[in-house]
């Protein structure tokens, strides 16, 4: 029984790390989509979260958050969700500024983005993140997603609101927007 868990976790870090490779030796946008597609769902499953970190994936997702391609960074953003549960990779991501990367994705053109990056915030919310993650312009995001048409993305941002932040930092975020139009208009509406 030991034999066959060892084997079976050795052929998964060789499998993820083919795909690591793949990536990396790829120049096809096409191969390197869909191997940050696969990457991202094998983030969802944490048996594979001990290789995806030896395997740098965490900063492979983070690096794609930068990128011209808004399919990389949907799939860098939902790879960095699917880790961000993980306490290990929640410190790796954090270590290396990912608060400022994922909240650069709250104004991507797709929806699935946004709310991956709003689901990693609320993940990635510790006693010394939190006053970085409830800053002031991240609630008047949320206030202003939680106007949203889309229900996905107004319930998670009132989710994000009940969770994160004390009735006060709510209040005082909807006080500093007195006067601003009160509606999702100055965000960039998602495109799907």
């Amino acid at each position: 029984m030991w034999r066959k868990g060892s084997s079976e976790g050795s052929d998964r870090f060789e499998y993820l790390q083919t795909l690591v490779t793949e990536f990396q030796d790829t120049d096809s946008e096409e191969a390197k989509e869909q191997v940050l597609a696969n990457l991202a769902n094998f983030a969802y499953d944490p048996k594979n979260m001990e290789n995806l970190r030896e395997l740098q994936v965490i900063d492979l997702f983070l690096d794609m958050l930068t990128e011209d391609n808004e399919n990389f960074v949907e799939f860098g953003m939902g790879g960095l969700c699917n880790l961000s549960m993980d306490p290990e990779c929640r410190d790796i991501i954090l270590q290396s500024g990912g608060i400022t990367l994922v909240t650069n994705c709250l104004s991507s053109q797709k929806e699935e983005t946004i709310l991956s990056a709003i689901t990693t915030l609320m993940n990635l919310r510790t006693p010394s993140s939190h006053t970085e993650i409830t800053d002031a312009g991240i609630l008047q995001c949320m206030l202003r997603f939680s106007l949203s048409e889309s229900p996905r993305l107004r319930n998670l941002a009132s989710v994000f609101l009940q969770d994160c932040c004390s009735e006060q930092q709510v209040a005082l975020a909807e006080q500093q927007m007195q006067g601003q139009q009160q509606t999702a208009v100055g965000i960039p509406l998602p495109k799907d």
